[in-house]
């Protein structure tokens, strides 16, 4: 055959070898020879467009115009580019770059270097590639594995990932695996248990369990349906854990929930409410609102503005409930300042400090301090110094006692 083979039109073409280029007008259909059919073509495939090929195809670069199917695998070693259509292939695909205007489906696995689709990429079968960047929206059924993905619409893989960039405008969902750094617009959710080293998300994020990383910056809501191992949390609206958590510190602007326990190497601040079903233990706890916990143990200082409830008992170096708050349960701690109006069941503390009004069951203290108007239903017990300014309701009268309960 001569150095380029050319085809008119609506025709359908047999083709085994084509040493050179091919060129194909519009709606003209290629069948090719041998089990499975296949057209080899060492040159560039040109067409002009609306072509079919009833085979599997080789060859150089596939260039075109308009729409092609292809009803087998597609084998180029150079590039694919699509001026001004789609293109569908039934089969497997391996190019170096792919370039499609508007949509590309591949039933079978992918392996490429690039991918650049204007509108929709729909794989089916596993991916591979070093970039993949869709303007529209991208689904894979398969395995996704890339260096770096950007999507401007939406993203859902079914499978698992394993992926170094992930940057999508609005939704994106996948199945777990490992994605370095994700930055989604809108939403993010992984069913599957996923490693990440940066997790950057506008709106909602939820993750699956047994999930663990690095950052998690979310501005809307994060939720995990199981355990989570991270590094830093920081989320404008709430944050749900339903099993337990582990990592350096949590900032939430609204709530927090965790299932079972929360274990922290730095520190917990959240604008509102804190419940944590089991055992905290941070480096110092600062609540807006109210904290619920089994049993809390901060390093440094707890501060709440609201109220505390602990089944266990709360311990730290320092405490503080804000004005008109509330503790329920005991707090032990080297010093204790229990707010203006503020309510507790049972204090214990080297240095203890009850503001104007303060109502407290039971007060232990090497160093206690009450301002006037403060109410003590049942025992005040010192080791050192007891200093009452005003007048004072007292249960019992004051004991200096040798040692404090523990």
């Amino acid at each position: 055959m001569s150095d380029r083979t050319t085809a008119p039109s609506r025709n359908t073409i047999t083709i085994d070898t084509v040493n050179g280029d091919l060129e194909l007008g519009r709606h003209t259909v290629v069948k090719g020879t041998g089990t499975p059919p296949t057209a080899k073509v060492y040159g560039t495939v040109r067409c002009e467009g609306h072509n079919t090929f009833e085979c599997s195809l080789t060859a150089r670069n596939f260039e075109a115009e308009n729409d092609v199917t292809i009803h087998g695998n597609l084998e180029i070693e150079d590039d694919v580019e699509i001026e001004d259509g789609r293109m569908e292939v039934y089969g497997t695909m391996t190019a170096g770059n792919v370039d499609v205007n508007d949509a590309l489906y591949v039933s079978g696995d992918v392996k490429v270097e690039n991918i650049d689709v204007g509108g929709a990429l729909r794989i089916d079968g596993k991916t591979e590639a070093a970039d993949i960047d869709v303007g529209g929206s991208f689904k894979a059924k398969g395995e996704v594995d890339a260096e770096r993905v950007e999507v401007g619409g939406s993203l859902n893989i079914e499978a698992k990932v394993n992926i170094k960039e992930l940057d999508v405008g609005g939704t994106a969902t996948v199945n777990g695996g490992i994605i370095h750094d994700i930055d989604i617009g809108g939403s993010f959710e992984s069913k599957g248990p996923l490693e990440f080293h940066r997790i950057d998300v506008g709106g909602a994020v939820r993750l699956s369990d047994k999930s663990k990383g690095g950052e998690v910056n979310v501005g809307g809501s994060f939720r995990v349906e199981g355990s989570l191992e991270f590094d830093q949390i920081d989320v404008g609206g709430r944050v749900d854990i339903t099993g337990s958590g582990e990592g350096k510190e949590i900032e939430v602007g609204g709530r927090v929930e965790v299932g079972e326990s929360l274990k922290l190497r730095g520190n917990l601040e959240v604008g509102g409410r804190a419940e944590v079903k089991g055992e905290i233990t941070a480096r110092n706890i600062d609540i807006g609102g109210a904290l619920s916990t089994k049993k809390g143990t901060a390093e440094d200082r707890v501060e709440v503005g609201g109220a505390i409830t602990t089944l266990e008992g709360l311990g730290a170096r320092f405490v503080e409930i804000g004005n008109r708050g509330e503790i329920r349960g005991t707090v032990k701690a080297d010093e204790v300042i229990i707010g203006k109006d503020a309510r507790a069941d049972i204090v214990i503390g080297k240095r203890v400090l009850l503001r104007k009004g303060a109502v407290v069951n039971s007060v232990y203290g090497d160093s206690i301090t009450i301002e006037p108007h403060c109410r003590i239903n049942s025992d005040l017990q010192y080791t050192n110094e007891l200093k009452i300014n005003g007048s004072v309701s007292l249960a019992k009268q004051p004991q200096k006692v040798e040692k404090l309960p523990l």
